[in-house]
This record gives C-alpha cells, structure tokens and sequence, in this order.
C-alpha cells in the first residue's frame, strides 16, 4: 500500500505548520517535505525556525523528507549531518554537491532520496561499483511550479518503473486544492496534467498507473474533502457516491474490497461472496441496462454467486442474471478503473 506525505515551508509560519501538521496527522498521513536551501524562505532566526519544524513532526510522528544542499550545515549551525539522527529526519534528499562515497556514508544513518528525474545510468553504476544498499535510497521526483514545466504521465511511469527494479522507493507529488504555495500559487504537481485536478484522482493515477511508492501534496494546505478522501486511501479504500435501491441499503454498511485478480469489466466485491454462500437466491427484477457504474448484484440465475456484488466498470451489455441495484455518481465513475487488486471501496 501506498504512503502519503504533506509538503511543510518555514515561509508558512509556525502556526500555519502546526495547524497542517494535525491535520496530516488524523488523516494518517507518514512524511512531510520541506527544502532547506530554498532562496525566498527568509525568516528571522533560521535555524531556531527549522529546529521548531523538526520538534513539530517528531512530536507527530511524522517523518521528514529534506532537502539538502552544501550550506545546509552551514545555515543550521550544525557540524555533521549525523546532528540529524536524532531529529524527525529519516530522509535526505541530494541534489548536487555530495561524492558517490558521501552518499554511502550518509546512507548509513538516513534514506537517501535522489533526484528521480536526475538520477542517470551512470550515478547508478558509480553506486554500484561500490557496493551501495539500494534499500536505503529512494527517488523524489520535482514539483513543477510553472505550468506547462511538469512531466507526463507515460514519462513518470517509465522512470518509476526502471527505479523500482533497483529496489529504490519512489515519491512523486500531487497539487494543492485550496492553499497553493506563492509566488505563483499554480499549483505543485509532478505530472503537468495534474495541475488543478482532483487530488484523490492525482493520487490514485501516481499510485496505480506510475507504481508511487509515496505520495505527496506540494502546496502548503488541501481541502478538508481532500484530506478525508487522502484518510480513507491512506487506510486502503476509497468512498463512492451512489444512489441505491432502498432494499438493498445492507450493501453500505461495510468497506467491501475488489478481488486481487481484477476483471477489466466489473469490480467484485470479495465480502459479497458470503451473501452467496448463505444459500440466499435473489429473485429476478427484469433486465435492466448495465451503464459504466451500475450496481449490480446476481439473481437466482447465477446460481451459487446469486448476491454477488458488482460494480460495471465500463458500458455492458444488459442481462438477465443480475439485477441493477444502484448507480454511481458521475463525479466518482473516474476512480472505477483505479480499483483494483484488492482495494477496498464503499457506498456513501
């Protein structure tokens, strides 16, 4: 299962920091980003500022992901990186400005995170040549302020893929739906077709279609629609708005999960299955038509998988076997063919 993580900026204040950081933390959120040699951060005493931000996530269990450049030590006042161990931090994020053999050494306390977008072949040779753990390094790709900068989803999805035969963890992040980070306040997604979306859609097409291993929120604040639905994916499902026949009302009383060996036509809710089992045949209503995100449940017809529960992912043909019980709300049909492989999913 995926993880998620918020994006913290000293330039948002303390307070602001605080408020987020509790939000994150009731939605089950992991990680927390936050750059350390970013030139329009300006506050009165820097290092007094970041320690505060350290204590904060530490205080809520809530693991920093940095990022590091060659005056990072320098502008904390600190003499070794090994002064971060015992803080939140549990990533270093490098860019520039460190050895192949500095990078082993820090591996030792941290998790490296690399630039996903930078890392190249080479780096990766260098690495091996001596011996690297591929465990203790991750890769975090940017966020793009200026629209049209981003990458695609296909390029995403092939740079994860390459970097998780290595063993490496990726991260990726997601835009903001109601306080985006200055100066241009566009949004900070990785994939350019993000900017602005849905954040649970951007989600879910990071986790399913590009193999995201975490998941992060750029901007400073989300919405708290965004932060529920983050919850509830966070926790391994995701609520659909439906509207469903009254006498079937039983089927919203439990998070139902799609099978792991996932058809391409329909959801199978694997909870149904003890409807079935229960020797219970549902009388036949009529033949109906199966729209992309009709509710259906098998009849009589179907014999022992009389009561199993579906959902279409797609336009199909109508059949006298199941009777349509339900339909989902347009707004959710999108989420349909990103649940799959035993993600769970209720009806609200």
């Amino acid at each position: 299962m995926s993880e998620f993580g918020i994006s913290l900026y000293l330039g948002t204040g303390y307070e602001k920091n605080q408020e987020i950081v509790a939000k994150a933390q009731q939605a089950n959120v992991k990680y927390a980003f936050t750059s350390l040699h970013i030139p329009e951060e300006s506050v009165s005493d820097y290092a007094a500022e970041v320690k505060k931000l350290f204590d904060l996530c530490k205080s809520c269990e809530i693991s920093l992901i940095v990022h590091i450049g060659p005056r990072t030590l320098e502008k904390l006042g600190y003499t070794s990186f090994t002064d971060l161990k015992q803080t939140s931090v549990s990533h270093l994020r490098v860019d520039y400005g460190f050895t192949y053999q500095q990078i082993i050494d820090l591996s030792k306390d941290f998790n490296i995170a690399f630039n996903a977008s930078t890392l190249l072949e080479s780096d990766i040779r260098e690495l091996q040549k001596l011996n690297a753990d591929f465990s203790k390094f991750s890769a975090c790709h940017n966020f793009y302020p200026k629209p049209l900068t981003g990458l695609s989803l296909q390029k995403t999805r092939g740079i994860n893929e390459n970097l998780r035969r290595l063993g490496i963890t990726t991260m990726a992040f997601v835009p903001g739906d109601r306080e985006l980070r200055g100066p241009l306040e566009m949004g900070l997604p990785t994939v350019e077709e993000h900017r602005g979306g849905d954040v649970l859609f951007n989600a879910l097409q990071l986790i399913k279609e590009c193999q995201t291993d975490i998941v992060l929120v750029g901007d400073i604040d989300i919405s708290d629609e965004a932060w529920r639905k983050i919850s509830e994916l966070s926790q391994g499902y995701v609520s659909l708005k439906a509207e469903v026949n009254p006498e079937y009302r039983y089927i919203k009383d439990e998070i139902h999960h799609d099978r792991p060996d996932s058809s391409e036509y329909v959801i199978r809710s694997q909870e149904s299955r003890t409807y079935a089992s229960q020797g219970k045949l549902f009388a036949a209503e009529g033949i109906k038509p199966r729209s992309k995100g009709s509710i259906s449940v098998g009849n009589g017809g179907y014999l022992r998988y009389s009561g199993e529960l579906e959902i279409a992912r797609k336009d199909l043909n109508p059949e006298s076997k199941v009777n349509v019980i339900g339909q989902v709300d347009t707004d959710c049909l999108k989420y349909l063919d990103y649940i799959t492989d035993g993600m769970g999913f209720r009806f609200v």
